[in-house]
């Protein structure tokens, strides 16, 4: 980044604290002339192995003393990036929770969760292969968070195995692809990736290729969202058909 790249749009985003791969997919994708600005959320034990109860916990934590540090750099948007700890609540927590987030700090204010069922609205898509890293309990209230939306899972694969929290951010891309494949269907329209702390991003495009169908990520679909919230231009570090809808 130059001196030159700066002073435009500041992006605030929340973020749990074993996560290794949304801050790196942010700054990839990062439009220009923005800033990221990260904050740590706790609320959660790094070595057990993020069930339902404990994502569920950490969606209904207090978070207003990291919104009040977050705020500090007078951000234009505040990112909840973490999918699973809504996902778990369902859709109407997940709205309020990007209600009071809002609130709080006078900015745009989305939720990795609600930027999927905002991506797939985008493209029109009603039918969905998912896969994610979660435990089982999680994938199946994902999947009741989409049906609410008017979101079928046709098919859903998983890792095959439970991951800790940090294991969850060490799965290769490699094996993110092969995951994905697994979750197609001749009845999806798209693909879908859950999960801030999966390499995801790096591979949509590789996936895309393979299957001829798009392909939504949490990490892809916050940033999509807020571009075409704030009428940012399409720009070519973001990967997928998702950002066509960008184009002019």
């Amino acid at each position: 980044m130059t001196p030159e790249d700066r002073g435009g749009v500041r992006i605030g985003v929340l973020v749990p604290f074993t996560n290794t791969n949304l801050e790196p997919d942010l700054m990839m994708m990062r439009p220009r002339g923005s800033t990221l600005h990260f904050h740590r959320l706790g609320n959660y034990d790094a070595d057990k192995i993020p069930a339902a109860e404990q994502m569920a916990g950490l969606g209904a934590s207090d978070i207003s003393e990291d919104l009040r540090l977050i705020c500090g750099v007078r951000p234009d948007a505040v990112l909840y990036g973490c999918t699973s700890a809504t996902l778990t609540h369902g859709a109407d927590f997940d709205k309020d929770l990007a209600v009071r987030i809002n609130t709080y700090s006078n900015a745009l204010s989305l939720t990795a969760a609600g930027c999927l069922i905002e991506a797939l609205n985008a493209l029109a898509v009603s039918r969905v292969g998912f896969a994610s890293p979660y435990v089982g309990e999680i994938n199946q209230l994902a999947i009741r968070f989409l049906e609410s939306q008017q979101i079928t899972t046709v098919n859903c694969a998983d890792i095959g195995r439970e991951l800790g929290n940090y294991g969850q951010g060490e799965l290769s891309p490699d094996e993110v692809a092969e995951l994905a494949c697994r979750a197609d269907h001749p009845d999806a329209q798209a693909l879908v990736l859950s999960c801030t702390d999966m390499r995801s991003v790096e591979v949509i495009e590789r996936i895309e290729s393979r299957l001829g169908k798009a392909v939504i990520t949490s990490n892809q679909a916050m940033m999509f969202c807020l571009m075409r919230t704030l009428g940012l231009e399409h720009q070519d570090n973001c990967p997928g058909q998702l950002f066509d809808l960008l184009k002019d």
